[in-house]
């Protein structure tokens, strides 16, 4: 059976995690974050603060994936650490409800802002313009990734240099722009800092990505950790950055009462052409986002079909392609059905928000545990500020689960219930292991 090959250097690397992680949440949440907190200097030092808590868990990964440099990323950690229920409730929760669902929120955000540029259906009764796009760069983005490990990182490459060129761009129109009226006096914003907070580790959400193609990286000892460090330093500067750019053009009640902030920033300098570039900036921010969640995540199913034989039509890595294509196409077409399901932007991010921070929090645990269970393996890396990086950011985990819990707690609710069906399917799992031949050693395995 083919295996993973390890293809991406530490450029693709960090290219996945940077392209990942900016998506759309700069332009969409940078106000709301604005009116959470009581001036400028709060509104860098609340980027900063997001910036660094990221780091705090992208430094217990590091350790992890370094240890276990095999595809799945958490799915390995858990199932190692608290056995093999949990590692397949993650895997079933990856599969139904996170990815698809990460997937379909930036298909919506590419959908959203690709109709302002060309609605093919503009003038016309039919509604459809907004789920066609979200389902054609959903599809289109799979189908590149089942081709070749080689389609996909530099479909990533190029989409994530595109995107960070155009953050640096409206910086620099911004330079260009006359410096905003300070008169407006600072005040206490409309949303609580604790969901400001919320909004701003949204925005950082993806660094953990890394860990699901470890087994792809070159010299996964030394540059998974480079790759995290760099790419949350590197998306850290550029939203520092950014953010100075918007306060500069703007002012704070200015950004705090924006409803387009990067069109507005740019209209400063280029009042024609603004809306046009920054739709333009937008699409192809979301659409490096959804590549690189459709390259990571099939790889979380295909780790799951390799260990499980419920699911074992995912866990076959395409000889001829190097890819996992059946989990691929699987992951494209469950975001598919939930990008017309879910209708919206903002009721995809909430499918999604307890059930991620709840199997971080378990991830990052999972640090402390395996020191223990597993003593004797070598960890190339071994988290700096150890245990209290991890518990620090484990506490962090807690607050965001609480929080979107109180906020929609129907949301998380439904959630619970799909992660639940994931019992009786492990029941089915564990039966069909049992009446099953013993495997031969063959069988590719993500925890061996």
């Amino acid at each position: 059976m083919e295996k993973p090959l390890p293809q991406l250097t530490l450029f693709d690397s960090t290219s996945l995690i940077v392209g990942i992680i900016i998506g759309v949440g700069i332009y969409q949440m940078a106000p709301s974050i604005a009116q959470g907190v009581g001036s400028a200097w709060g509104v860098m030092g609340i980027w900063a603060l997001g910036g660094f808590l990221s780091l705090l868990g992208a430094l217990s990964y590091a350790e992890l994936a370094s240890a276990y440099p095999q595809e799945g990323g958490d799915y390995v950690y858990l199932t190692r650490a608290y056995g093999p229920l949990a590692g397949f409730l993650f895997g079933w929760a990856q599969l139904a409800v996170v990815r698809p669902g990460d997937i379909a929120v930036m298909a919506f955000a590419f959908a959203t802002y690709a109709r302002t540029i060309w609605d093919p259906f503009a003038g016309t009764a039919v509604p459809y313009a907004q789920p066609i796009y979200a389902v054609t760069a959903t599809l289109l983005l799979t189908g590149v990734n089942v081709l070749g490990v080689r389609q996909g990182k530099w479909t990533q490459n190029l989409l994530t240099s595109a995107k960070a060129i155009g953050l640096l761009l409206i910086v620099a129109a911004a330079i260009f722009s006359p410096e905003a009226s300070k008169a407006a006096a600072e005040k206490p914003g409309e949303t609580p800092l604790s969901l400001a907070i919320i909004f701003v580790l949204f925005t950082f959400g993806g660094w953990n990505e890394m860990a699901y193609v470890a087994a792809e990286v070159k010299n996964p000892s030394r540059n998974i950790l480079r790759a995290l460090v760099l790419g949350i330093v590197t998306v850290t500067g550029l939203y520092l950055l950014v953010n100075a750019a918007f306060l500069h053009a703007l002012g704070f009640e200015g950004l705090k009462q924006s409803d387009a902030v990067a069109t507005d920033t740019v209209a400063a300098v280029l009042p024609a052409g603004a809306g046009l570039f920054i739709s333009g900036l937008v699409c192809v921010s979301a659409l490096g986002a959804v590549n690189g969640l459709v390259f990571t995540g099939a790889r979380i199913s295909y780790a799951l079909g390799a260990d499980h034989r419920v699911f074992s039509v995912l866990g076959r890595w395409h000889v001829r392609l190097g890819t996992p294509a059946t989990a691929l196409i699987a992951q494209g077409l469950i975001a598919t059905i939930l990008v017309i399901a879910l209708g919206s932007f903002i009721h995809a991010v909430l499918y999604t928000a307890a059930t991620v921070y709840s199997f971080y929090l378990a991830t990052t645990l999972a640090v402390l545990v395996l020191r223990r269970k597993d003593p004797t393996r070598e960890r190339p890396y071994r988290v700096w500020g150890y245990p209290t990086v991890p518990l620090a950011f484990a506490a962090v985990c807690v607050f965001l689960i609480y929080s979107a819990v109180t906020y929609k707690p129907l949301i998380a609710a439904f959630s619970l219930v799909l992660l639940l069906i994931g019992l009786p399917l492990w029941w089915l799992s564990s039966r069909m292991e049992k009446q099953a031949v013993p495997p031969d050693s063959s069988k590719p395995s993500s925890i061996s």
